[in-house]
């Protein structure tokens, strides 16, 4: 997709969000696989290209959520994943979650700039009020970025994970309207 015109659904300085197409199944395929990554996300799943093409498929035309990839400005290459789910318009709440692949893109801002611009959308396009997520107690540098988007701890959720022969806890966050709008970032 590299000679194409890239769709550029929300934009920053440093990175745009666009639509995740069938061609990004390889690619997202590959990232799948990376350990760390695996692990900040608490991803268990085995996956084959063939499921990869079928979910990118099933949520294209999942009206309930949205699902884009996260690019950089300067050379349009993907970097990460960003996805608004259970989008529900009569309680006016969703759920969200992201993924930056490659470690060398960790620590840079990048997702809390890609967060900030779903947030920014979801509040003020799609009128949501209450967006909320999880967070594993290990991902300490996730749970600081949300924070600075406003979101707040509500719960813990004692052992829900188990990975690597040890239970780890979920932490609940949510971030309200007012509270993204007011924050001081």
């Amino acid at each position: 997709m590299k000679n194409e015109q890239q769709i550029k659904f929300l934009e920053s300085k440093r990175l745009y969000l666009r639509p995740v197409e069938i061609e990004d199944a390889n690619m997202i395929f590959t990232t799948l696989w990376d350990r760390e990554a695996r692990r900040l996300t608490g991803t268990q799943k085995v996956f084959s290209r063939q499921g990869v093409h079928q979910w990118i498929e099933s949520v294209t035309l999942d009206s309930s959520r949205l699902d884009l990839l996260i690019c950089l400005q300067e050379n349009d290459e993907p970097i990460g994943d960003i996805a608004m789910m259970e989008i529900d318009h009569v309680n006016q709440n969703a759920i969200v979650r992201i993924a930056i692949f490659e470690k060398e893109n960790w620590g840079k801002g990048y997702g809390t700039e890609a967060m900030s611009l779903l947030l920014d959308y979801g509040f003020h396009i799609l009128n949501v009020h209450r967006i909320e997520l999880e967070v594993f107690s290990y991902n300490v540098r996730a749970k600081k970025s949300y924070e600075k988007l406003g979101f707040k701890q509500e719960g813990i959720l004692r052992d829900k994970l188990y990975y690597d022969g040890e239970f780890h806890d979920s932490i609940m966050m949510s971030v309200l309207k007012n509270e993204f709008k007011n924050r001081s970032t």
